[in-house]
């Protein structure tokens, strides 16, 4: 056999082997190609008290932190509220003061003087009665004066008795119960004030959250309803996948479990972007998948569940919405 027939039946040889390889690997059922998406935590950021927007202090794309303002709204409605508060505090702050202070030293000295002039004119009414009274005793006088003596000198006595009264009263300032129930009104007040200035800092809003800034929603001049998300920041670095497995393929992702996985969006060309997830999360979804027959005239339906795991180390680059291949 010469060197040209060696040749030819070495090509042919390597022909036939290529020709079995390629039909064995297309007998060879394809791989199971999983194809999720990134996901990230998103909070978005709403008023609690309506208004006008004034001023957006952010833009798309703007990395910020906790207490970073975003958002400046115009609320005539609470600065009138915080104004009326705030002139209620002052009278029940004085209202409480004057009954812990009690009367003025001017005060005091008035009711004393008083009682001191109806002492006086006790005393004087006194012993005019006992002048009639001797009188009316010896029929010098009639009886009708004796009985308006003695009316006014217990009149006077009352006068004296109540003006002594008062003086103590003056001295002594008010009650407990009426300072208690002053220094609680001043309280109440100010648990208002503390309310209203509560809704006057919701007119700035500000990050609760780091993160970068995905969607502003609103614009100056817009008027702000209630509860409607006018930011929304994603925090890039607390990262996690969703896959959608069919049950029958679910053991693969326990919960526990890790795999690596490819970001077409992060590969160049030659190089794929290979990283390592763990999986935390795992539930059935509430629709079905294609029903799938496991022999002829008997079969079940697969459930699909929906698999979140998470990246062993946060994933620079990574984006909400890029896909994830897993193989």
């Amino acid at each position: 056999m010469n060197k040209k027939n060696i040749t030819l039946i070495a090509a042919g040889s390597a022909v036939l082997v290529l020709l079995g390889l390629g039909v064995w690997r297309a007998a060879q059922p394809a791989p199971d190609v999983f194809q999720g998406q990134m996901e990230a935590r998103e909070t978005d950021i709403a008023p609690k008290v309506p208004g006008r927007i004034a001023q957006v202090l952010v833009k798309e794309g703007d990395t910020v932190q906790p207490g970073t303002p975003l958002i400046r709204m115009d609320s005539p409605e609470v600065n009138a509220k915080l104004a009326q508060a705030s002139a209620a505090q002052e009278a029940a702050k004085a209202v409480a003061a004057k009954a812990e202070r009690g009367a003025r030293p001017q005060e005091i000295e008035m009711a004393r003087l008083q009682w001191q002039r109806a002492e006086a004119a006790a005393e004087l009414a006194a012993t005019s009665f006992k002048r009639v009274d001797g009188l009316a005793r010896d029929g010098l006088i009639a009886a009708q004066k004796r009985d308006e003596a003695e009316a006014n000198n217990k009149a006077s006595r009352d006068a004296a008795a109540a003006a002594k009264a008062q003086y103590d009263m003056a001295r002594i300032g008010a009650r407990p119960e009426d300072k208690a129930a002053a220094n609680a009104q001043a309280r109440q007040v100010a648990g208002v004030v503390a309310e209203v200035e509560a809704a006057k800092a919701e007119t700035e809003l500000k990050s609760p959250v780091a993160g970068e800034v995905a969607k502003v929603l609103a614009k100056a001049g817009e008027l702000s309803p209630q509860g409607v998300a006018v930011v929304s920041v994603v925090d890039l670095k607390d990262q996690w996948v969703v896959l959608n497995v069919r049950e029958d393929r679910l053991q693969r992702f326990a919960i526990g479990t890790e795999f690596d996985a490819v970001l077409p969006a992060l590969s160049t060309p030659g190089t794929s972007k290979v990283v390592r997830f763990k999986v935390f999360h795992s539930a059935a979804l509430p629709d079905f998948a294609t029903w799938r027959a496991t022999r002829s005239g008997q079969g079940f339906d697969a459930r699909t569940f929906e698999v979140r795991a998470r990246p062993l180390t946060p994933i620079e680059g990574a984006r909400p919405g890029m896909s994830v291949l897993v193989q």
